[in-house]
């Protein structure tokens, strides 16, 4: 493994520092809740090794939640989605084994693949095609040597997702060809629309992966899963976990079980603030004359871009907005797209919050102008 460190990582705003930001628009999730907002005491907790496979009561809340066909045993919990994502890569591949991903995608998507140095082939997606993933060119890229395809639904950075036939003609295609399908289904539950389904409720070819670190603004409890109907494959994913960790820690995932348990009285307000917010955005973008985007379909994130006919001195534009506004988003290097591009993540600061970075962006744009 050649482990290298992910820039969305290194210029995290925990990294930087809280302290040092006044509009949060990096952060790809809801707001951090606090313990006492989910009104969870484990003072009495025993300290013990939990279940390998992860908290059994948990497991079954996210089986049922899952669809279809998916029990307990094709639940494994994870320390988050990105262990999980580390979990599947290692245990798939091996140095010059052939995979394919969509770009721009979610760091751990790429860079694990790349520490095992394996053949990655890339799906490019593009603003002009409003970042769509296109079956026919995805699977275009399949050959027999082939072990996984992994996308990303709904997309990060750019909050696109697809109609569920063209899920169901990729599923079905994957198993033609004798591969996997990872669909890493972090933003599914902020659709804004109707749900995608579960992919791995579609084959046992598909493995699933989620958390509650986006969707629930839990993140500091690193709790993630993956689902998965090949029982063989799970032993392998079970095999992988014990020796990274031998289980989760109990107390993440008892207070993961008593916070996923709430869910259904979380998730209306949680999609709610979350249109809002996304209402606000697409204000500002039909009012903002040197950017443009493609409007996000779920998810907390979106992926504009200041137009590419603007003069502008794209590193001045960070210059300012980081250091004369106090105002952080997440550059396109951190997705290996021009820094024209930016993720602005909109579900995690408050109203006000957003608005001022917004303007921030508009301000430091004008100031970066090569005019």
């Amino acid at each position: 493994m050649k482990y290298r460190r992910m820039p969305i990582e290194e210029e995290s705003p925990e990294q930087l520092g809280y302290d040092k930001i006044r509009y949060n628009l990096t952060e790809s999730s809801v707001r951090d809740r606090s313990l006492r907002d989910l009104g969870i005491e484990v003072a009495d907790m025993l300290l013990f090794y939990g279940d390998h496979a992860g908290h059994p009561g948990f497991r079954e809340q996210l089986a049922a939640q899952s669809g279809a066909g998916v029990t307990v045993d094709d639940v494994l919990v994870t320390a988050g989605a990105a262990q999980a994502l580390f979990i599947i890569a290692t245990s798939l591949l091996d140095k010059g084994d052939h995979l394919v991903v969509v770009r721009p995608n979610y760091a751990t998507n790429i860079e694990t693949p790349r520490a095992i140095e394996a053949d990655i082939s890339f799906l490019d997606l593009t603003f002009e095609e409003s970042w769509r993933i296109d079956p026919d060119k995805l699977m275009a890229l399949v050959t027999p040597a082939t072990k996984y395809v992994s996308i990303t639904l709904p997309h990060n950075p750019t909050g696109v997702t697809m109609a569920e036939a063209d899920l169901r003609s990729i599923v079905g295609r994957v198993e033609a060809a004798g591969c996997r399908l990872l669909v890493d289904e972090t933003y599914r539950e902020m659709a804004a629309g109707a749900l995608l389904p579960v992919a791995a409720t579609l084959s046992e070819r598909a493995v699933s992966v989620s958390s509650l670190s986006k969707t629930y603004g839990i993140p500091g409890i690193r709790t993630g899963w993956l689902v998965c109907r090949d029982r063989e494959l799970m032993g392998t994913f079970l095999a992988a976990k014990e020796q990274i960790g031998i289980c989760g820690s109990v107390v993440d995932e008892e207070i993961a079980a008593r916070a996923f348990a709430q869910r259904d009285v979380w998730l209306p307000e949680i999609k709610g603030f979350i249109a809002q917010q996304r209402r606000a955005v697409a204000d500002w973008i039909a009012g903002e004359e040197l950017m443009e985007w493609v409007e996000p379909q779920g998810g907390v994130v979106c992926f504009p871009r200041i137009k590419p006919d603007v003069p502008v001195d794209v590193d001045e534009f960070y210059r300012v907005l980081n250091d004369v506004h106090g105002a952080y988003v997440g550059p396109g290097h951190w997705f290996e797209q021009s820094r024209r591009h930016m993720r602005v993540g909109y579900g995690w600061p408050l109203p006000d919050e957003l608005a001022g970075g917004l303007a921030a962006i508009s301000h430091a744009v004008r100031a970066a102008l090569t005019l």
